[in-house]
């Protein structure tokens, strides 16, 4: 089939070529996929693309009147399409619900390392030829009780991993996991765990009923100088809020790998420009504060289950074929 794949990077045409292994007729995009864009897609049947591609009413309006029957995307969430207008326009959209989980708890792992060693400090001082450890001073992991929110498979393989340095698990989950109570995860409401975890990590997806679960009110259940963790969707956390505990000492150390507003600022070299958010601006002035953009799902591994799933759920809808990975209206 002719796919149109937007937001598309050198990393996405290497591993899409590789993986297509029913010569689909593959265009890449670099533009992320609007409303002013969708044109570009005229006459394609499907269209590619990721977790900031814009699939509001507008734009799937527009791909649906162009011709295009099948929406893939390149990641587990879909957040970003409007699910509703896409069963009434009659497109089907599908998704790649599990690439890698190891990545992501391994990255948000990483950052709780960073951050509590100081590592990023001490590698410029180092390289500045300051040896001293003032300002350094980090804290043992054996014992201390991490809250999980979320334990899908990525929170139970972050729950694995912290298992092994013996934390205390604690987690909160409308569903709790059998795997993650195997491995001595205590479930408990998300007011108890927050109250309770030195150390919190967002794993959950981005729903309305998950939408800003950190926020003024949930804050101030924190322990005073809690890290928090997020790997999941920026829109889970109410950044102006966490803003004033950073400041208020509540939130002692935060590691995000997405931003609420990073459709604007993540996957682009903007080196050269002035960046206009204040929020994350403020953010980045900030010593306790570590900022990835959105690279927790980036290895070779990962990539190569993206572009085999995508590539196969396309191959599926070409040959009428059911797919499991299809996202229904609920």
């Amino acid at each position: 089939m002719k796919v149109a794949i937007f937001s598309s990077k050198s990393y996405d045409q290497q591993f899409l070529k590789a993986a297509n292994t029913n010569d689909h007729e593959l265009i890449f995009l670099e533009p992320r996929l609007t409303a002013t864009t969708a044109p570009l897609a005229k006459d394609f049947p499907v269209v590619c693309v990721f977790i900031n591609d814009q699939l509001d009413s507008e734009t799937l309006e527009i791909l649906a009147a162009q011709g295009t029957q099948l929406v893939a995307l390149r990641s587990a969430g879909f957040n970003n399409v409007d699910i509703a207008k896409a069963t009434e326009l009659g497109l089907t959209v599908v998704r790649v619900p599990a690439y890698s989980p190891y990545s992501v708890a391994e990255h948000a792992v990483g950052m709780i390392l960073m951050l509590n060693r100081k590592l990023y400090r001490a590698y410029n001082r180092v390289r500045d030829d300051n040896f001293s450890l003032e300002g350094l001073l980090g804290f043992d992991l054996h014992n201390c009780p991490v809250g999980i929110v979320g334990t899908g498979k990525i929170g139970q393989c972050f729950a694995q991993i912290m298992k092994g340095f013996g934390c205390q698990l604690l987690a909160y989950d409308p569903y709790p996991n059998p795997a993650c109570i195997d491995l001595g995860v205590t479930y408990m409401a998300l007011e108890d765990l927050l109250a309770q975890s030195k150390i919190i990590s967002l794993h959950c997806p981005l729903m309305p009923e998950t939408h800003h679960i950190i926020n003024a009110q949930t804050l101030r259940a924190f322990q005073p100088g809690t890290m928090l963790i997020n790997t999941s969707r920026g829109g889970l956390i109410d950044t102006p809020a966490v803003i004033d505990a950073i400041k208020s000492g509540q939130v002692g150390y935060l590691g995000i790998d997405v931003y609420e507003q990073e459709e604007n600022l993540f996957f682009e070299d903007l080196s050269d420009t002035v960046i206009q958010d204040d929020h994350f601006q403020l953010l980045q002035s900030f010593p306790n504060v570590l900022i990835t953009a959105h690279q927790a799902f980036f290895t070779r591994n990962a990539l190569e289950n993206i572009a085999s799933t995508t590539l196969s759920n396309i191959a599926d809808f070409a040959a009428g074929r059911p797919c499991v990975n299809q996202v229904k209206l609920t």
